[in-house]
């Protein structure tokens, strides 16, 4: 099954690797309150930000509604009665109203009025139709607007400030105020640019320093991140450790306290985790120890009583011998009698002496490593095979050159006549066994037992090479099996530094024994493949 993220089928189509995000929940605990310290920060950041340029966007609009107004006032006044004379100016015959300016320009004359500011647009409306309008440029000039902007300024009728995109000159915060001749209106209007300046300014401002504020956030909460949870590393990398180490068997030495907690931050969650990981290991390492010195007196129990036992049992073969070279001088009942004690005893003596065998390789008691020449092994384990079962059908696949390994070469054929004697008493008359070597590119080589036979039952295979392992329920011996054939095969292999592997199904069967450090050999006898013994 591949574990490419890439999507096939129409599915996927048109998205690659690089498209596909990671759902947060599969982001580390590290990535996730960073991730939340940023997004949090940065939705702080753009709340302040919001609420301050719209607090500002109010206050500004404020003032210039409050310009608007004066101006409005003044304009209408100016409209309706005139400028005031100068100051104390005092002729009989003065006209009560006077000329603003005396050059002539386009729009209504009280925008040539003192006090009106550079942008300022004004009209004169009667009846709902622009007479006169017009604007002050940059340099205090009057100057013609168009007549749609004209247009926009006669439909403004209420008496508040209102926003107006002026044709040709922008936004305008703008007022209609009514003067006292029929139907006539002043509309005046100011440009809201400096407010939209100011604003976008300020926003500017703010977000450079959001970003600033969020890069530096950022750093800082990784650094801080990182410093907090280093105990939660530390106490994951402990578990680690652990969980590498190889408790299934042997003595195991735990460190202990696998994580140092600091007293001052014993109450703290990290504290609690560390401590509690503490005990739970400490109660680990108790068992393993009552496991281990359990397994130890078994073992040596099972080791000390092979050993006495091969005294006695050596007398009762020694007494069935001599028993027998006079079986014509006894009865028929005891001559078989004789043959079962000593075809038993046999029996007895070599599970004796396998036990034994399996005691010294848990003592790790060093094997003999001398060159092996493997091809030659295989072949006269195969000749054994083929005459101790020659139902099977045995066949040979082997390299053309002979394959050498270092080890002890009486255990590595107890090996290969284990498997061998497996395969014969486990399978039916008539199946074909096939045993291959191999060379891998490592340099490693691999023995391979196969046969086509009814295969291993599924529930039986991950325990298949423990002692005393049966296929069956019952207690039975058949062909002389006492379930430490394949055990002591384990042993063997492992202590040689290499591994065995079994594959299992109907009709296919595989034993799979890798051995390291192999050497290729420059003379000797060659074996075809394919060969039967």
């Amino acid at each position: 099954m591949s574990s490419s993220p890439r999507a096939d089928g129409p599915a996927g189509a048109g998205h690659g690797p690089s498209t596909r995000i990671r759902s947060p929940r599969t982001w580390s605990l590290r990535a996730r309150l960073l991730a939340s310290q940023v997004v949090l920060l940065a939705l702080v950041c753009a709340a302040v930000g919001v609420g301050t340029v719209l607090a500002l966007q109010h206050f500004l609009t404020n003032q210039l509604d409050e310009r608007l107004l004066e101006t409005g006032r003044r304009s209408a006044g100016l409209f309706e009665f005139g400028p005031p004379p100068p100051p104390g100016f005092a002729r009989p015959g003065f006209r009560d109203r006077m000329i603003i300016r005396g050059e002539q320009g386009p729009g209504p004359a009280f925008l040539n009025a003192p006090g009106q500011a550079a942008g300022t647009v004004g009209a004169v409306v009667l009846h709902g139709t622009p007479v006169d309008a017009g604007v002050i440029t940059a340099d205090g000039t009057r100057s013609e607007i168009s007549s749609t902007a004209a247009q926009q300024l006669a439909q403004v009728t209420d008496g508040a400030p209102t926003t107006v995109d002026v044709d040709g000159l922008g936004r305008y915060r703008v007022l209609a105020l009514h003067v006292h001749r029929a139907g006539e209106a002043i509309v005046t209007g100011l440009p809201l640019s400096d407010v939209d300046d100011t604003l976008l300014t300020v926003a500017i401002i703010f977000c450079v320093v959001g970003a600033t504020a969020l890069v530096g956030a950022t750093t800082a909460g990784i650094l801080i991140i990182r410093r907090q949870l280093a105990p939660l590393a530390r106490v994951s990398d402990a578990a680690r450790q652990v969980a590498d180490l190889e408790l299934e068997r042997g003595e195991v030495q735990l460190p202990t306290p696998i994580v140092k907690v600091d007293p001052a931050s014993a109450h703290t969650e990290i504290g609690q985790l560390g401590s509690a990981l503490n005990r739970m290991l400490d109660r680990i390492a108790s068992a393993l120890s009552a496991r281990h010195a359990s397994e130890t007196r078994i073992r040596q129990f099972v080791a000390d009583a092979s050993h006495e036992l091969r005294t006695p049992l050596a007398a009762v073969r020694g007494y069935t011998e001599l028993a027998q070279r006079k079986r014509d001088d006894v009865p028929d009942d005891v001559a078989h009698a004789m043959n079962r004690v000593e075809s038993e005893t046999a029996r007895m003596t070599q599970l004796v002496e396998d036990m034994l065998l399996l005691a010294r390789l848990d003592t790790g008691r060093p094997l003999e490593q001398q060159p092996v020449d493997l091809s030659r092994l295989i072949v006269d384990a195969v000749s054994d095979a083929h005459i101790a079962g020659p139902q099977h059908q045995w066949t040979l696949d082997l390299p053309e050159e002979p394959v050498m390994a270092v080890g002890d070469q009486a255990r590595l054929h107890q090996v290969l006549g284990n498997l061998l004697a497996n395969a014969r008493i486990h399978t039916p008359p008539g199946t074909s066994v096939t045993t291959s070597l191999s060379v891998e590119s490592d340099g490693s080589v691999v023995l391979t037992v196969a046969d086509d036979g009814p295969g291993i039952p599924t529930w039986l295979q991950p325990e298949i090479f423990e002692r005393f392992a049966r296929g069956d329920s019952s207690r039975s011996r058949r062909g002389g099996s006492t379930g430490l054939g394949l055990a002591i095969v384990a042993a063997v292999v492992r202590a040689h530094r290499g591994t065995i592997d079994v594959h299992s199904a109907p009709g296919d069967t595989r034993f799979m024994v890798t051995l390291p450090d192999s050497q290729p050999a420059h003379s000797g006898p060659k074996t075809g493949s394919g060969a039967s013994p």
